[in-house]
């Protein structure tokens, strides 16, 4: 294939997404990614309304809806309290056809990804090629990766939290990252029949956690639990399985040990990137911010950042103004800032408040909110991340 149009650091979601927008726009690009193939170690698995939405004319949307797991209903508890709040998206099923969450992991959205850009012959991926720099002119991109050079008009950065293609621009990653890391306890046990929403976030000042089912190899399915780790303890002590068995004991006693097929450990960031725009260089996904899991968001998120900058990027190819680039930036890093870091954060916030009368009224809140068809419409609609684009697509 000759030189194309377009370059794009990283194959996950954010990058495959932005490859099949630009494909449907007719315009060549090559994708180049380290790995040989989509990572299959429990990753993100929330796919969101807006997200549904974004890929539903291109049949992706079908496609996960054959492989995912829908869940209307969502639930916030106390470990002790039970059952706080149930928020049902069907309340927003005038404004969106996809009410509801999709259970669905990101090794089989990016399969999806990859079936469908095999359709499209100006389309290349090339596997196993690190990226290991990047230089711009007026002309176009230099990418150097440990075996050549190729050559673009554009760059596209989604090659993680970690990006070369964010740190070759000398842009700078502002935030922090948390002193615990998160621990990802997979069992086949099943959660629904003990009482547990298809996503349950359960708060408690000592433990809190965060559950949700994934379709896995078929039915009946595997439940992930996040839970937060003390910093001070040793790797292999967490990922230990009988160490985790009795984590979930200790959130659902019963008779017997859980069953725990697989565990995973993770340091959590919250970080924006200051621009996701240099010049003919452009971050989407983890490149331009990372969050904590807690909401589903951060797939999305970057989901929605690579059909934006696809189509930015196809605009101004075909001759539109290169302020539509800026417009980019404007937009994504707004809402990745005021609603993507802002609302994580105060997700992790109201599972783990420890002051007594602070978690009271918060839970008050959510119970309140939940009862009131208004505050429950409004509280989705945010939660679904559907008020976040709408304010993107508002800024000029």
């Amino acid at each position: 294939m000759p030189n194309p149009l377009v370059l794009i650091a990283g194959a996950g979601p954010s990058g495959l997404t932005a490859a099949l927008f630009l494909a449907h726009s007719g315009v060549p690009v090559r994708v180049l990614e380290r790995h040989m193939q989509p990572f299959e170690d429990p990753r993100a698995a929330t796919l969101h309304p807006p997200t549904l939405e974004i890929f539903a004319p291109s049949g992706v949307a079908q496609d996960l809806l054959a492989e995912g797991i829908c869940a209307p209903v969502w639930q916030f508890r106390g470990r002790a309290e039970g059952v706080v709040a149930e928020f049902d998206l069907g309340l927003l099923d005038d404004v969106t056809p996809f009410p509801f969450r999709l259970q669905c992991e990101q090794h089989k959205l990016c399969r999806i990804l990859l079936r469908h850009l095999a359709a499209f012959p100006h389309v290349e991926l090339i596997w196993g090629t690190e990226v290991t720099g990047v230089a711009q002119d007026g002309d176009g991109v230099t990418v150097t990766t440990h075996d050549g050079e190729h050559r673009a008009s554009f760059l596209i950065g989604a090659d993680g939290g970690r990006s070369v293609v964010r740190k070759s621009q000398n842009i700078a990653f502002k935030g922090f990252t948390y002193p615990e890391r998160f621990l990802v306890v997979t069992t086949p046990e099943d959660m629904e029949a003990k009482g547990y929403a298809l996503s349950c976030y359960v708060s408690d000042p000592v433990t809190w956690c965060a559950l949700f089912k994934v379709p896995a190899k078929g039915p009946p399915g595997l439940w992930r639990i996040v839970f937060p780790t003390d910093p001070s303890a040793e790797e292999t002590a967490l990922l230990d399985f009988a160490g985790a068995q009795a984590r979930v004991r200790a959130l659902i006693p019963q008779p017997g040990a859980f069953d725990v097929v697989h565990t995973n450990l993770y340091a959590v960031h919250q970080r924006v990137a200051a621009t996701f725009r240099h010049g003919r260089v452009l971050l989407a996904g983890d490149a331009a911010h990372v969050n904590n899991p807690l909401g589903g968001m951060g797939m999305n998120f970057g989901i929605h950042d690579a059909a934006l900058a696809a189509a930015r990027v196809a605009a101004v190819l075909d001759g539109g103004a290169d302020d539509l680039l800026d417009r980019y930036d404007r937009q994504r890093r707004h809402v990745a800032e005021a609603f993507l870091q802002a609302m994580t954060i105060a997700n992790k916030k109201a599972l783990e408040e420890k002051d007594p009368t602070a978690r009271a009224a918060r839970l008050e809140e959510l119970r309140a909110t939940a009862a009131d068809p208004a505050k429950a419409r409004a509280h989705l609609l945010k939660t679904s991340m559907i008020e976040g684009v709408r304010a993107a697509a508002a800024i000029a």
